[in-house]
């Protein structure tokens, strides 16, 4: 059965790089994509659909991004491999996963703490050691090790907060969604030397933000990025 599984996850993976190569360019996103196993990043019960383009639920009124929107979001920042980045909203780790194969330094942040907590232990015991997982405070990002060369968020907000371009640095990326509670605009927002530009990356569905300059908790209903 063990046998069967995996050959079914390896027909998924095909399947699934064949879609992202459709849409993302940048080889070391796609090689990323490839080297980072999903799966372990999942619940027991929906590993079989690891490699399925979709989010899927991680408990806590959280969920795993597609992976295609990871994909999109990573190879928007641009990175080289001498970067800083800040990712808000660590949910499962996978996405922290993906940026510390492309990145010198990765700060991510969950208000979840038992989120925190079991990514932290995860991204640990794949070997990710340029990962340091931050339990959030009131603060949106963390403006402790701030200015970040990136900045991903995997939530969605009412509008760019200024606190997190507050964050970037000069020639800085950031990248968020935008809009409604329930549907909103991939942006990418970049520091450029003259001001912040702006352009969209196509529509998207996250949790909600929840923080200053995001959306109030009370008006989301539970502890959430």
């Amino acid at each position: 059965m063990a046998r069967i599984a995996h050959s079914l996850l390896d027909g998924a993976k095909e399947q699934l790089w064949a879609e992202l190569r459709l849409d993302v360019r940048d080889p070391r996103v796609l090689a990323a994509m490839a080297s980072v196993p999903r799966e372990r990043f999942l619940p027991e019960d929906l590993r079989p659909y690891a490699y399925d383009n979709r989010p899927l639920p991680i408990g806590h009124g959280q969920t795993i991004s597609q992976p295609l929107i990871v994909a999109m979001m990573t190879e928007a920042l641009q990175l080289t491999g001498d970067e800083k980045v800040l990712e808000v909203g660590t949910g499962s780790g996978y996405q922290a996963a993906i940026l510390a194969e492309l990145a010198a330094e990765v700060v991510t942040v969950e208000r979840v703490a038992a989120l925190a907590e079991s990514s932290a232990a995860l991204l640990a015991e794949l070997g990710y050691d340029n990962v340091r997982v931050q339990v959030a405070g009131e603060t949106l990002g963390w403006p402790e090790e701030a200015p970040y060369d990136g900045i991903i968020v995997t939530a969605g907000a009412p509008q760019v907060p200024r606190i997190l371009l507050d964050q970037l640095t000069a020639g800085g990326r950031l990248v968020i969604p935008v809009g409604a509670r329930d549907v909103q605009e991939l942006l990418l927002v970049s520091n450029a030397g003259h001001g912040l530009t702006s352009r969209r990356l196509g529509p998207c569905r996250f949790v909600p933000l929840v923080g200053s300059g995001a959306w109030p908790t009370a008006d989301v209903g539970y502890p959430s990025f």
